[in-house]
């Protein structure tokens, strides 16, 4: 392939900008040539890689037959007498059924895990249209050794003072279940433990701060128990830019996502990648590259997609008639407080196999093949 339209976020902070990114360097690397044009309405500052003139530098037309999207179904506006391919995830057992109408109009559609591919399917978009290509990280980032990023929790006591360092990152939105994570850290947790977390939050609309902590108030009402009561907890709203993430990642001890459904996890695997120990949900994408010799694996119940706070409430929309996956808190509390008691033995870590499998070089080669079926 020698030349190739792309599609897609590559200014901010959002997923899919990120791995926009990460796959135009790769293909650059491969010796693609692209043309690059923003997908305008995903909110969130840029962080200041995503602003490289690099990226700006490659408006101008190539020859191709096929331009790649990167993006929502619903976001796709497809190039006449071009092949368009959409590289896009979901994160619940169906897609909206809006979704499967777009999805018939795109010559094919690439997910990055087998859930995804399977909620595709099971929705009825026809098998042979969807296409299986994973993600990467970037590997030479996380071979490196290094120096954790100085936090100040609770009372001013610094972060690296504490001997269990629980680390979180998500965008701040219903399907990532912060309100049961904190739930289960609450229930677990008590002020006098030898622990903390740390809850890294992308925080991209305005109102919803405001919503989540109303949606805390409530929760900690109905439990009887305040966070005050439990272990500290950090809340980072702040914008990192993708090279000040190991750092963050080099302060904890223990990595913990109890997520409703995921389309990849890029911090779970990163942090993987860091040589934390992981704990996450048996569900979605966290099967494809976690099983339980690697990592802590919650149980899990699928139950309907039901959002219940104010927060994020929109979002609901794209769930409708859709299912996931519930993680046990009772099962989250218990290792969050064997972890602390020194009870739970480490896993090994799945670093070394992080780092060698799932690199963009892989990816993107992978994601080359899948594109010269329809070039």
């Amino acid at each position: 392939m020698d030349g190739l339209i792309v599609k897609g976020p590559f200014v901010g902070p959002s997923g899919y900008a990120h791995h926009t990114r990460e796959f135009v360097k790769e293909l650059a690397r491969q010796g693609v040539k692209v043309q690059l044009v923003e997908l305008q309405g995903w909110g969130g500052a840029a962080p200041d890689e995503a602003g490289d003139s690099w990226f700006s530098s490659l408006g101008a037309p190539v020859e191709s037959g096929v331009v790649l999207h990167f993006a929502m179904p619903h976001q796709v506006e497809a190039v006449p007498h071009k092949r368009n391919v959409n590289y896009t995830m979901f994160e619940a057992d169906r897609i909206p059924a809006a979704w499967v109408v777009r999805g018939a109009r795109h010559d094919l559609v690439v997910v990055p895990t087998e859930s995804s591919r399977r909620a595709w399917v099971e929705s009825g978009v026809e098998e042979s249209r969807v296409r299986v290509c994973p993600l990467g990280i970037d590997a030479g980032l996380f071979a490196r050794e290094f120096q954790p990023v100085s936090l100040q929790v609770s009372g001013g006591k610094p972060l690296a003072e504490y001997r269990c360092r629980f680390l979180n990152v998500a965008e701040l939105r219903p399907r990532k279940n912060h309100v049961g994570l904190l739930r289960a850290w609450a229930r677990a947790t008590t002020r006098r433990d030898d622990a903390a977390l740390v809850l890294k939050v992308g925080v991209y609309q305005p109102q919803l701060l405001g919503e989540f902590r109303h949606d805390l108030d409530v929760m900690q009402r109905r439990l009887g128990k305040s966070l005050g009561e439990a272990a500290p907890v950090f809340l980072l709203t702040t914008v990192c830019p993708d090279e000040a993430m190991p750092g963050l990642y080099a302060a904890a001890t223990h990595y913990l996502s109890m997520s409703f459904g995921e389309g990849w996890d890029l911090p779970m695997m990163e942090a993987a990648a860091s040589g934390l120990q992981l704990i996450a949900p048996e569900h979605s994408a966290y099967t494809t590259y976690l099983n339980q010799t690697l990592a802590h694996m919650l149980p899990c119940e699928e139950v309907p997609a039901v959002f219940d706070g104010v927060l994020g409430r929109e979002d609901a929309v794209f769930f409708k008639g859709a299912n996931w996956w519930r993680p046990n808190e009772d099962a989250a509390a218990a290792l969050i407080r064997g972890i602390i008691d020194e009870t739970v033995p480490d896993k090994p870590s799945p670093r070394r196999l992080i780092l060698d499998t799932f690199t963009w070089e892989r990816a993107t080669s992978r994601l080359i093949e899948v594109l010269e079926e329809v070039a």
